[in-house]
């Protein structure tokens, strides 16, 4: 059994890329793993001030809901990122995150494996390529992780639109063989 954290980045209510989240935490916790669904979604995340006082410190002097979040990520086999693209990038609130996670750095860690699924309005695939190189800067920081899998679908706009779709079974059949 593994502990799997999901992290849902958008903060619009019904999104594809939190509803593909659920379907790769669905599948993970079917082989039993035990999960944590984090959606950054009425959280407190403040930007990163680059002041480098979580290197001394070892945390971030910065008060709101990150060093909760991060704790999770610090304790998890497994590490699942969910972003919609937008102007072809991963959602600010992701960056923004990953960014303020700098107190983990010096850090020990448990997980091996890092998951990253997008969705877009564009269905092109290069569409994610952008996302996928950021969070890979991420990884690369954390040199016994390594970036498992991704899944992008593309073409879903609305809310919900991604409903029916064949990605939501990639995702779940993903999600089961963390």
């Amino acid at each position: 059994m593994k502990k799997v954290v999901v992290i849902s980045t958008s903060l619009r209510a019904g999104s594809n890329s939190q509803v593909l989240a659920e379907k790769f935490a669905e599948g993970a916790k079917s082989t039993g793993n035990e999960i944590e669904f984090i959606s950054l979604r009425g959280k407190d995340i403040k930007f990163c001030m680059g002041c480098l006082a979580c290197q001394k410190l070892g945390a971030c002097v910065i008060k709101d809901d990150v060093p909760y979040i991060m704790e999770s990520v610090l304790n998890a086999d497994v590490v699942c990122w969910a972003t919609p693209i937008y102007y072809y990038e991963m959602s600010g609130q992701m960056k923004t995150l990953i960014d303020r996670m700098n107190a983990m750095y010096p850090k020990d860690y448990r997980f091996r494996d890092v998951y990253l699924l997008a969705t877009a309005t564009e269905d092109e695939e290069e569409t994610p390529q952008r996302a996928e190189t950021g969070l890979t800067g991420w990884i690369d920081c954390y040199p016994k992780s390594r970036l498992a899998g991704t899944l992008f679908c593309g073409g879903v706009t609305m809310p919900r639109d991604i409903e029916g779709n064949g990605k939501l079974q990639e995702a779940y059949k993903m999600g089961k063989n963390v």
